[in-house]
């Protein structure tokens, strides 16, 4: 674990602000919390990773180039019931899903053989990870894209649907007839017929009720209209009730089979959720960086830090938004020397003091000093 001298060093170096304007470019879940947990690192190999890659995205931005990383969905309440036997997705869930495959498909077919040699960094992201198209194909067979199961999802669904179909079509018939013989005896409303719990109804004088046979479904506010489910449609829509039920129980059946038939891609669905979070993660660092001005430093395994033309990130986007000049200075600390080459500071109540707290930091291009390489 790593001991800070002072213990109050991060809160000096005001690492909680950088924290904070890190989150702000945060569109994930995933990547706030990353952002707001993030820590120092020590580990030359790890630290280079992290700032290549906020690096190689800045290029991407400053380049106007696309990277599409646009998902900014949070799964990871669908994924895991993914992994529960017994569980089961719904419709819309299926249909964030699938918009989450297309977005890792989006992805990898980015990272072409030029690209990853353009972009090493990034693409080290996904190189344990690959593309799994048969769970889009799976998700494809059953829905259709608005998230509806299609009538093909099973024989079953399919006959149940079509006797569905018929029945409305004849429940139509009669109850068009109805209306029609009713308007002529001057029964019913304006508004004719509605639907209560799932029933058409005929909208009847309060006057006339006593004159159609079937069964009341309520009255109006007013009390002047009352709704009657006709006895000649009664058996019509006590079948149409029947085969929407059957209906409702078959669908979800097919739904809790399909969620059933993606648990052993539990684990990659994961992987993906965590890989769209990281490359969010790392476009924040790269738009925090080129709001710093932040430029990529070179590393060495070694106490030695040598800065050029540096200035307080902090203090350099608070003097922007006032439109103030922020002074640069160059800093040179190793084990035996400490060497400060300032120029006069910009006019500001606290004069700029640099600190540094002996490691580096993960956040990449928002390292606490950014720096601009010189030919000196």
């Amino acid at each position: 674990m790593i001991r800070f001298y002072p213990e109050s060093a991060l809160v000096q170096l005001e690492f909680d602000k950088v924290q904070s304007l890190l989150a702000a470019h945060c569109r994930t879940d995933y990547a706030i919390k990353k952002a707001e947990t993030l820590r120092v690192h020590t580990q030359i190999e790890f630290i280079d990773t992290q700032l290549r890659q906020s690096f190689e995205y800045k290029l991407l931005v400053e380049g106007g180039q696309h990277f599409p990383n646009d998902f900014t969905l949070n799964l990871a309440k669908e994924i895991k019931l993914v992994s529960i036997p017994g569980a089961m997705l719904l419709g819309d869930q299926f249909l964030q899903m699938r918009r989450l495959l297309e977005a890792v498909s989006s992805i990898f077919r980015w990272f072409d053989a030029e690209r990853r040699l353009a972009y090493p960094a990034l693409t080290v992201v996904v190189n344990d990870c690959y593309y799994e198209k048969a769970i889009a194909e799976s998700i494809d067979a059953v829905l259709d894209e608005t998230g509806v199961v299609k009538d093909n999802a099973s024989p079953e669904l399919a006959q149940i649907r079509m006797s569905l179909y018929r029945k409305r079509n004849e429940l139509r018939r009669v109850f068009d007839r109805l209306v029609q013989k009713m308007n002529k005896n001057g029964y019913l409303a304006d508004i004719e017929e509605s639907f209560i719990n799932g029933r058409r109804v005929l909208a009847v004088f309060a006057e006339n009720k006593r004159m159609i046979k079937g069964v009341m479904h309520g009255e109006s506010d007013s009390r002047q209209t009352t709704f009657i489910e006709p006895e000649e449609t009664t058996e019509l829509n006590n079948e149409v009730f029947s085969l929407e039920n059957d209906e409702r129980k078959e669908v979800h059946r097919i739904l809790r089979k399909l969620t059933a038939d993606l648990l052993p891609w539990a684990y990659l669905l994961k992987q993906y959720h965590e890989l769209l979070g990281e490359f969010d993660f790392i476009r924040a660092k790269a738009k925090l960086g080129i709001d710093m001005h932040g430029n990529f430093p070179a590393l060495v395994n070694k106490a030695h830090v040598e800065l050029r033309e540096a200035y307080h990130p902090l203090l350099f986007l608070y003097n922007a938004k006032s439109q103030k000049p922020t002074i640069p200075l160059g800093i040179t600390l190793d084990e035996k020397n400490l060497k400060i080459k300032a120029a006069t500071l910009t006019t500001t109540k606290e004069p700029l003091k640099p600190r540094h707290s002996g490691a580096s930091l993960e956040v990449g291009m928002c390292t606490r000093f950014s720096c601009r390489p010189t030919n000196a």
